[in-house]
């Protein structure tokens, strides 16, 4: 937990020093509010809470006699929108846009906010994946303004360069995808587009080519998106020649959206790569401009950060018109990363700076006045709690990585001093609470 603090804090902060306000949504929402806004494949990852009672009196009862064994697949999807009204959350976005529309009238747009809390994925658990895992997110709502991806940009960056990990942010545009399944003459199919490019990475082109293929794209328009599976060069040069592929309609638009935030960026000076990807695709089905994900370059683990921007995510609760924009961190992922690279700072050790000797009661009440001090003082500091032989304390912080002994005696009393071991030089000295204080504090 301290390690993962130490991510979560350097995320905190982040948001915090761009003016994000903090946020927290409850665990549970209507299945209506989560259902249909993460793709086919979202919704059978969906925990569903089972309906508190007997929930098979009344119209339940009656779906099963209706139904009956014989059609079990009919049985199952009645009985399970009937006993099963709520659901786990399975990210934060969805959450905080039904948020945002119940509370239109007492937020002031653009709203900002960042909130870190737990998810659920009905997932096989494995490296990389789990069934419940933290969401760091951020979110603008209220504006289409390109600021925000750039502002979001520099979040991901200030964040991973504070964390030490070396990291390329990928960025494309929803409606760069839209432009070629115009391109192939298939603008029915983009959804069937975008989720087949998104498995690129994990299957090749020609898993790619196929999955198309089995999704009811032509073969000659699977031939036409070659070069597109295939286009290198730096982010202009790509940019550039998708022209060619979008014409003038939404393609082109996301070329513009994505030209002007490399403009923006081209004026400040990032820690890690930005680099234009036009194969991310992002398989939740809200996102419609802007795209990002965040690839750790020294390991290979899957995305650690990703996000984009949706227009039309709360006009399904009832509010059009408002778009917004958002990141989120896997914190689990980050943990997984900086564990394996060894990047944790050595101080983030749960240890006191310096732990008392406990000789008995008398000498304990005079500890506990230098203990108040120091802690006073921000100092972490502790007591053994028994008085028990010297080598068993000792012992106890050697465990504890506990650079310093404290041990207030008869003679320490009468002298109003303290008598401290360095635990790694073994070396003792006497001196006052004001003399403690500052070694602690300045090393």
């Amino acid at each position: 937990m301290i390690k993962r603090k130490y991510i979560f804090d350097a995320i905190e902060d982040a948001f915090r020093r761009y003016a994000y306000q903090p946020l927290e949504t409850p665990s549970m929402e209507n299945l209506s509010t989560l259902m249909g806004k993460y793709g086919e494949e979202g919704d059978q990852l969906l925990f569903r809470i089972l309906d508190s009672g007997d929930f098979f009196k009344g119209e339940a009862s009656s779906i099963l006699e209706e139904k009956g064994p014989s059609n079990s697949a009919a049985l199952s999807a009645a009985l399970r929108n009937q006993i099963a009204q709520k659901g786990l959350r399975y990210d934060l976005t969805v959450p905080f846009a039904r948020f945002v529309v119940q509370h239109r009238n007492d937020i002031t747009f653009p709203f900002k906010r960042y909130q870190i809390q737990p998810v659920w994925r009905a997932d096989k658990p494995q490296k990389g994946r789990y069934r419940e895992f933290y969401q760091c997110d951020g979110d603008v709502i209220g504006t289409d303004s390109l600021l925000n991806e750039l502002e979001l940009i520099q979040i991901i960056d200030d964040v991973f360069t504070r964390l030490g990990l070396d990291v390329t942010i990928k960025i494309n545009n929803r409606k760069i995808l839209k432009g070629l399944a115009d391109y192939i003459e298939q603008p029915d199919k983009f959804m069937d587009l975008t989720m087949a490019i998104d498995k690129l990475d994990k299957i090749g082109q020609e898993g790619v080519k196929k999955e198309m293929q089995q999704r009811g794209i032509h073969g000659d328009a699977v031939e036409k998106l070659t070069p597109f599976l295939t286009l290198e060069g730096d982010n202009s040069e790509k940019l550039d020649r998708l022209n060619a592929m979008t014409g003038q309609g939404e393609g082109r638009k996301g070329i513009e959206e994505t030209h002007e935030i490399l403009d923006y960026t081209g004026s400040l000076t990032l820690n890690n790569t930005l680099e234009f990807d036009p194969r991310l695709a992002r398989g939740l089905d809200y996102y419609t401009g802007t795209i990002f994900e965040v690839k750790a370059n020294e390991m290979e683990i899957g995305s650690i950060c990703g996000g984009g921007r949706y227009d039309d995510l709360t006009s399904v609760f009832g509010l059009k018109d408002v778009s917004g924009v958002g990141i989120s961190f896997g914190a689990e992922r980050i943990y997984d990363v900086m564990e394996k690279l060894d990047r944790f700072p050595r101080q983030l050790q749960p240890a006191a700076r310096i732990m008392f000797v406990n000789f008995g009661k008398k000498e304990t009440i005079k500890a506990l006045e230098v203990l108040q001090e120091l802690r006073k003082a921000n100092i972490e500091s502790e007591i053994y709690p028994d008085p028990a032989k010297m080598k068993k304390q000792m012992s106890y912080a050697n465990s504890k990585s506990i650079a310093y002994v404290g041990m207030i005696g008869e003679d320490e009393m009468a002298k109003n001093l303290i008598t401290v071991k360095n635990m790694a030089t073994g070396e003792q000295k006497q001196m006052d609470v004001q003399e403690l204080k500052a070694l602690l504090i300045n090393g």
